[in-house]
């Protein structure tokens, strides 16, 4: 997968505003049948300053406002999902999406899958230290060092093109930035990165400089699946030609890209108020999903638990098989398969919502099942016996005598499995799901305060689970005294 793209060494002529025009003639008139119609667009989640989050936590960038005003121009609406890029590309392949607008190239291998439009955007690579380093003037000084790049990207395939003529070692990480952390903790001592990117992050005082020329790159496109939604890449094309025509596409590029004087950084406190309401909103919702999932895992586990010390060889095979497959897995993989396969195998689209509940109350349940069995083998089997000589029946003596007692072993058990899948339910930000950490990441994308923000993150998280521990372990003393 290919990330943004790449870039130019100088060639001042062939900057943004070059970008090869969509002719108006070429692309013909748009569709008008797509007048009052509403697109779902997947787009990446850090990528300033073609997609990242404002203040107010509003998704904003170059892509943002090409493609609502392309909506405008032509009478149609957007809805952008924020999924991150390898994610959206997914999810356009599973027709979750119907296009997609992430600074992607547009490349000969993607061009057998995806139909793009007209190019938008000409970007290219360069390579940038931390603000410190006077060491590193050119590639000439890399030997023997690591610079690093975002995975797929033109960033990385110039980088390992050159790396055995220069003598250093690259290091590939998926987002801006965190590579520009690892610059910054001298973990690397140069990043090569797309140019506008790098040169927004510099502008925000990410604590980096650039030091070499922009290499030649290649061009942005607005992709749809092939041969679907041919009106849809038909009204872009016309209506990019048209913000062309009519300075508004030059206006927006001035808007994220002119102005390169860095701003001061804000304070802490600053960060922490601006940040606070996103991540409210985040931490409610996965405070939400993991209460609904940990409901269902409850019943999940409570059964599949009974057919384990069932007494019948198919019922405990088939808890058996179940606690097996969710147990042993990667609980990113279900959330794969639940949100992006499910809708290409049956062809109908899945919420997110249910994608996130199937993921963690499938995998949860399946632990709950092993804690649930080994509660109730834990009761001394006398028990049962006294019970049932003293002539109740199977039924009432495991309702009556084992239970009850099993419950009281397995509390402290399942009150720990629920905090592991409050924290497990970060995992679900890979398909952009709108959690706690997923907004961090949102917020440290476009201010590149990477420490901070993660600070502020760790520490909801904590005062979150202390809080749910203290109330589990009342309910607990209170049902179990």
């Amino acid at each position: 997968m290919f990330f943004g793209a790449a870039g130019a060494a100088a060639a001042p002529a062939a900057g943004p505003d070059a970008a090869p025009p969509a002719s108006a003639a070429q692309a013909g008139a748009a569709p008008s049948s797509l007048s009052g119609k509403t697109f779902v667009i997947g787009t990446d989640t850090t990528f300033a300053p073609f997609e990242f989050r404002d203040a107010g936590g509003e998704l904003t960038g170059i892509d943002m406002d090409i493609i609502r005003e392309i909506a405008k121009n032509q009478g149609f609406a957007v809805e952008i999902k924020s999924l991150g890029f390898n994610a959206a590309l997914q999810a356009l392949s599973s027709n979750q999406v119907d296009g997609v607008i992430a600074g992607m190239s547009i490349t000969e291998p993607r061009k057998q899958i995806y139909d793009f439009s007209d190019p938008y955007f000409e970007s290219g690579v360069q390579m940038a230290v931390a603000k410190s380093n006077t060491d590193i003037k050119g590639y000439g000084d890399l030997k023997g060092k690591t610079v690093t790049a975002k995975t797929g990207s033109e960033g990385e395939t110039f980088a390992k093109s050159i790396a055995a003529q220069y003598g250093f070692t690259v290091k590939s990480l998926d987002q801006s930035a965190t590579m520009y952390e690892l610059v910054k903790s001298g973990n690397a001592v140069a990043v090569f990165d797309d140019y506008p990117v790098l040169a927004y992050g510099i502008s925000q005082n990410n604590g980096l400089k650039a030091v070499s020329e922009k290499e030649k790159g290649g061009s942005y496109g607005f992709a749809v699946n092939k041969g679907r939604n041919p009106d849809l890449l038909k009204a872009f094309n016309t209506g990019l030609a048209e913000l062309k025509s009519s300075g508004k596409y030059q206006e927006i590029l001035d808007k994220y890209l002119k102005d390169t004087t860095q701003v001061a950084q804000s304070s802490f406190w600053d960060l922490l108020v601006n940040s606070f309401p996103a991540l409210m909103k985040g931490l409610g919702n996965t405070v939400l999903v993991t209460v609904i999932s940990f409901a269902l895992a409850m019943l999940i586990g409570l059964f599949m638990g009974f057919l384990k010390i069932s007494t019948s060889v198919l019922l405990r095979g088939i808890a058996t098989t179940f606690v097996s497959i969710f147990r042993g897995t990667p609980l990113l993989v279900w959330a794969f398969f639940f949100y992006f396969g499910i809708p290409q195998l049956t062809g109908q689209p899945i919420d997110i919502w249910v994608a996130g509940v199937l993921t963690l109350s499938l995998n949860s349940g399946a632990y709950i099942t092993e804690i649930v069995r080994g509660s109730i083998q834990s009761v001394d089997p006398g028990q049962l016996e006294a019970s049932r000589s003293l002539g109740l029946g199977y039924a009432k003596s495991m309702q009556k005598v084992v239970v009850p007692q099993a419950f009281k072993i397995m509390t402290p058990s399942l009150i720990n499995q629920m905090i592991i899948m409050l924290k497990d339910s970060s995992l679900l930000l890979t398909i952009g799901f709108a959690e706690l950490l997923y907004q961090g990441q949102q917020i440290y994308a476009g201010n590149f305060r990477i420490t901070e923000t993660l600070l502020i993150v760790a520490v909801l998280y904590f005062v979150v689970i202390m809080l749910l521990t203290k109330l589990a372990n009342v309910a607990d003393k209170r049902f179990n005294k």
